[in-house]
């Protein structure tokens, strides 16, 4: 098959995000596009108690200010597990690089979350990345 698609790494995502349209609209977009969304949540409890359990989940997708508290703490909490994370905030903390893969600036354009993904997944991959989505930060340890 000449025009197959390669496996991805990255298919199972946890959404951490507490405005509900830009919530609603990522799950949709996310599972749209052939990923398995674990949950979507709106509080820092909820995304660290399900972090501490079994669930699959290759990469999360936080908020950094969400209502009722930092996503910084469910980045603390994903790290605890391995499982990688991706800012998707209109403010990229400078100080919690070593706990994310990256960072994407809201707002954004929906094509530029899946070609942040597909860039992890090349990197994941072993490959340099061709080029980086605008309004997306890759972080030195994403590999």
């Amino acid at each position: 098959m000449l025009f197959a698609r390669k496996k991805r790494r990255i298919t199972r995502i946890l959404i951490v995000e507490d405005e509900p349209l830009v919530a609603f609209d990522t799950e949709h977009f996310l599972t749209e596009s052939g990923f398995e969304v674990i949950a979507t949540l709106d509080r820092v409890d909820d995304a660290v108690a399900l972090l501490a359990g079994d669930a699959e989940i290759d990469l999360v997708l936080v908020d950094v200010q969400l209502a009722d508290g930092s996503g910084i703490d469910v980045a603390r909490a994903a790290s605890l597990r391995n499982t990688r994370v991706l800012f998707v905030t209109g403010n990229c903390p400078g100080d919690a690089r070593s706990l994310a893969v990256g960072c994407l600036a809201k707002p954004y354009p929906q094509r530029d979350l899946l070609a942040a993904i597909d860039t992890l997944e090349t990197v994941l991959d072993g490959r340099a990345p061709k080029r980086l989505p605008q309004s997306f930060s890759l972080f030195d340890q994403a590999s």
